[in-house]
C-alpha cells in the first residue's frame, strides 16, 4: 500500500478531485478546499449552497459540472500549485463557477505557520532587542 507522504501534492490533489467527481456533477458553484499539513492532503471537501428558493419554492438542482469542465477544474487546480512555494501547511481554495458553458476558477492559497514552531529554531539569544530587554 502506497503512503500518503509518497504521493506528490499535485498526485493527491488528482485523488481529491476524482474522489469529489460525483458531487461536483452535481453543482455549478462553490469553493473545493483542500488543507494542508506538512506537504500531505488532510481534510478536504466543497463548500456550497445545494437549494435555492425563491417565492417559498426550493428550485430543483441544475445539473453541475460535466465531464469536461470537471477536468479542466482538476488542470487549472493543478497549475495552481506552481504558486506554493515555501510552506507545507496551509489551505488551498478552489471557487468556481460556470460562466457561459466555461468553468472559472479562482484559486486562493494561505500558508500556515506557528510561532511555537519557530522560537525552537531561533532561540532568545538570536535577537539583540529581545536580550537587552530582558
Amino acid at each position: 500500500m502506497v503512503q500518503l507522504d509518497q504521493l506528490s501534492l499535485a498526485r493527491q490533489l488528482d485523488i481529491v478531485f476524482r474522489e469529489l467527481e460525483e458531487e461536483l456533477g452535481g453543482l455549478t458553484s462553490g469553493t473545493v478546499f483542500v488543507q494542508i499539513r506538512n506537504n500531505i492532503i488532510g481534510k478536504f471537501g466543497i463548500r456550497h449552497n445545494p437549494l435555492a428558493g425563491r417565492n417559498g419554492v426550493i428550485a430543483p438542482c441544475e445539473e453541475g459540472l460535466s465531464e469536461a469542465q470537471q477536468y479542466s477544474f482538476r488542470m487549472m487546480a493543478l497549475e495552481s500549485l506552481k504558486h506554493k512555494r515555501h510552506w507545507t501547511h496551509g489551505e488551498i481554495s478552489y471557487e468556481f463557477m460556470v460562466r457561459q458553458g466555461m468553468v472559472v476558477v479562482d484559486a486562493i492559497l494561505e500558508s500556515n505557520y506557528n510561532m511555537a514552531s519557530l522560537m525552537i529554531r531561533y532561540p532568545r539569544h538570536t535577537y539583540p532587542e529581545a536580550a537587552s530587554k530582558s
